[in-house]
């Protein structure tokens, strides 16, 4: 027997239907040692057949043609809409980094806040916390990420313009 995805969209997803799809972009950051840095992005929410997204972001150094060089981060997970307009976001990283996050969906804004972090004993960076702002400003994908870690508080650490990829 084959396995089939429903053509239908999940009705607990339509509050996060405008974000389903491939995003591309570029954006800036900082490491908590104050050092600025440029990035390419690539985003995409997919839907599952059921009713979460899988999310998927990498970014990388890109050349001035804005092609990958080499990779800089990528973390996956689930977008889990609840039915009072939250929305819960588990992410994990392979640097050793888990997030829960808690987020309130507001039609084209969902803003997510760390209710959980873990990381295993070798993680690349101890994260300690997060503040994620999404939103959909002139049919682009607005991104910022604010990270606190055990050398800083909660602080910018990337922000990014990102349009949609047919």
């Amino acid at each position: 027997m084959a396995f089939q995805i429903s053509t239908e969209l999940d009705p607990a997803l339509v509050g996060l239907a405008w974000m389903i799809g491939r995003w591309q972009g570029s954006g800036s950051g900082v490491e908590p040692d104050g050092q600025p840095f440029d990035y390419g992005l690539t985003i995409d929410f997919a839907e599952t057949g059921r009713a979460w997204l899988h999310y998927l972001m990498q970014w990388f150094e890109a050349d001035a043609a804005g092609q990958p060089i080499r990779p800089l981060g990528l973390e996956t997970g689930f977008w889990r809409p609840q039915p009072d307009g939250q929305v819960e976001v588990v992410i994990a990283q392979p640097e050793g980094v888990a997030e829960i996050y808690i987020g309130q969906i507001d039609g084209a804004k969902i803003e997510l806040r760390t209710d959980l972090v873990v990381r295993t004993d070798t993680a690349e960076v101890a994260t300690s916390g997060g503040h994620r702002l999404y939103g959909n400003v002139e049919s682009d994908l607005m991104f910022a990420y604010d990270r606190g870690t055990d050398q800083s508080d909660l602080q910018p650490y990337l922000w990014a313009r990102l349009k949609r990829v047919e």
